[in-house]
């Protein structure tokens, strides 16, 4: 290689270590610093007179700002809660079937939280109307339901409000066994004039979310399918985030569509206020300020309707409420209607390799009933997709490394001319028919592959708290040992070993499969040609450790794929030198380890 090229390899290396240095020491505390930002807002929160709070229960939240009398309660298979009479608001739900943690005793998944809890998070139907004068059941509003009324998928919870002035306003709420309400708001005007009315329907958060993912591949905030395109506002936007809408420099956006849905997403989970497919909307994302606080709101407005006397109107609106598992959001999507539900899930720009790779994936699954064994599958269905062109590049390596005593003799021939060297070795590559080139195809045909795999795990619930084998029980985590503790057996805490106990728990935090995975990385490097340069053959011994350390803070699912993947390639790797009778580090290994030692004299 010439000096130019290694100055480049030399410089990208450098870098590569100024940026994790800069992730450590700058974006890390940065990232830190931000949430504990969000904290204090939401402490912040508190403390406003509109949103009193206090202590959420952990494992099934009950709401305490309104009393019990003026609830009626959600049970169904997936949903726990309570309907507000109050405002006939849903305010207090939590989902029966996810927890905080894979330990079965950590708290439940709160969605939908009553303004007397931490970051209150609630969605409203109401009515409008341009005259002042027309009383309209408003937040404050107490809804009558039937004595010991309950919200089940089979028994509806019927609701009335009357506002004393010729106007009855019904509500009915429907559930499935899933996530979905349907809500029903008819209004009966038995007065004697005309009234007009449009329906305004609403998701409020209050401050920040509570677990943001400070992730930059992960997308959270305002989210819609409106006007046949994806509408999409983030909370706010970081360095390092491409293609970013900041919902927090716009606070107010606004778009007219004729059906659709809009809401509030999460890494995992989705709020979304679905109309009627037919119905002209106009919808908006809007951020108000309750002092310090951000209040991020989405909601619409339907159309005006006129209410002649001794007539009704009907408004239907549904909300899905609950974790943004791909099936379901398909299955709403089909029955429904409701325009490409499934893009709720955060499937990137990249969409084209992200959704094939969750289908194949969610394909395994089905199959093999665990994600760990699909996950080892698809690694094997890409190296088979790709063999022919891998055992190429193989192949050309093999060969590479055969012919290198014959390079190395053309270097001695014309030590101090180039130009020559150059020219003689492509002769004899063109005569050994090997492309060098072909080398980098393995690593660059898969990069597709590794970062919709990264996303795929980021974004998808399918693969939160999936268990792997042994100690892995979350393949959407990284991997939770640390080589600082010898992997658990020194039980370290931050009280007794500060040191320690930060380096556990900053981008310095390596475990054992980062280690695994450095290991194959240094053999794939091992088996192929290597550099003539003494000093980039320094280099390229130090990349397994930095892409050790680097992807140690990665979902371990993708270390567990991408070391499966070096394993499969080691393999192909060595029965191509076997082929080509080229010396491979897998047999000189081997042969010390279990060489006869020599009889004593």
């Amino acid at each position: 290689m010439d000096k130019e090229n290694r100055n480049t390899v030399i410089f990208m290396v450098f870098a590569m270590a100024l940026l994790l240095i800069y992730n450590q020491f700058v974006i890390a505390p940065e990232q830190r610093a931000k949430q504990q930002a969000a904290i204090a807002a939401a402490a912040a929160a508190r403390q406003h007179p509109v949103l009193p709070t206090a202590t959420p229960n952990a494992s099934a939240p009950e709401a305490k700002s309104i009393p019990s009398s003026q609830r009626v309660a959600i049970d169904t298979p997936k949903l726990g809660g309570s309907v507000a009479l109050v405002g006939a608001r849903l305010d207090d739900l939590y989902l029966k079937t996810y927890r905080a943690k894979p330990d079965p005793k950590s708290p439940l998944i709160e969605l939908l939280r009553p303004a007397d809890a931490d970051h209150p998070w609630l969605a409203q139907m109401r009515w409008e109307s341009s005259d002042p004068q027309v009383a309209l059941p408003t937040g404050d509003a107490l809804w009558t339901a039937a004595p010991g009324a309950k919200l089940t998928p089979t028994t509806p919870l019927q609701l009335t409000y009357d506002n004393g002035q010729g106007l009855v306003f019904h509500r009915t709420i429907a559930v499935d066994d899933n996530f979905m309400f349907a809500v029903a708001d008819s209004v009966t005007n038995t007065g004697t004039k005309p009234v007009s009315l449009n329906a305004y329907n609403f998701i409020i958060q209050h401050g920040p979310p509570a677990d943001p993912s400070n992730s930059t591949i992960v997308f959270e905030g305002a989210i819609g399918q409106l006007a046949g395109k994806l509408e999409l506002a983030r909370y706010a936007c970081h360095f390092g985030m491409l293609f970013c809408n900041d919902w927090s420099k716009k606070e107010q956006i606004e778009t007219d569509s004729t059906g659709g849905w809009l809401g509030l997403t999460q890494k995992y989970w989705l709020t979304a206020l679905i109309p009627d497919q037919s119905t002209p909307i106009k919808a908006e994302y809007l951020i108000a300020h309750q002092g310090d606080t951000p209040v991020y709101e989405v909601d619409y407005r339907g159309p005006v309707q006129t209410i002649a006397p001794g007539a009704t109107i009907t408004d239907t609106t549904r909300l899905f409420a609950g974790a943004k598992t791909v099936p379901l959001l398909q299955h709403y999507s089909k029955t429904l209607g409701v325009p490409q539900l499934d893009n709720a899930v955060d499937w990137g720009v990249y969409w084209f390799f992200t959704r094939p790779l969750f289908i194949v994936l969610e394909f395994f699954n089905s199959h093999l009933g665990s994600f760990a064994a699909a996950l080892l599958s698809l690694t094997v269905a890409v190296r088979l997709l790709f063999f022919p062109i891998a055992n190429k590049a193989y192949e050309s390596s093999s060969k590479m490394k055969k012919i290198a005593p014959a390079v190395e003799a053309i270097k001695k021939k014309y030590p101090d001319n180039p130009a020559e060297q150059q020219k003689e070795t492509m002769a004899l590559y063109q005569k050994e028919k090997i492309n060098p080139l072909m080398g980098c195809l393995p690593l660059l045909i898969q990069i597709p592959v590794f970062y919709s795999l990264y996303k795929v795990l980021s974004v998808t619930i399918e693969m939160r708290q999936a268990p792997f084998f042994g100690w892995l029980q979350d393949l959407s985590a990284r991997d939770p040992t640390s080589i600082w503790n010898l992997f658990g057996l020194i039980p370290w805490s931050p009280a007794a070993a500060p040191f320690i106990g930060h380096l556990l728990d900053t981008n310095l935090h390596i475990g054992l499969w980062p280690i695994m995975y450095g290991f194959t990385m240094w053999l794939t490097q091992s088996m192929s040609p290597s550099s003539p340069d003494p000093a980039q053959q320094r280099i390229f011994a130090l990349m397994p450790i930095i892409f050790a350390f680097t992807l140690s803070q990665f979902t371990v699912g993708l270390l567990i794929y991408w070391t499966w993947s070096n394993l499969l390639a080691i393999v192909q790797q060595y029965v191509n030198m076997h082929h080509y009778k080229v010396e491979n580090p897998i047999d000189n290994l081997l042969g010390r380890l279990f060489k006869p030692k020599a009889a004593a004299g």
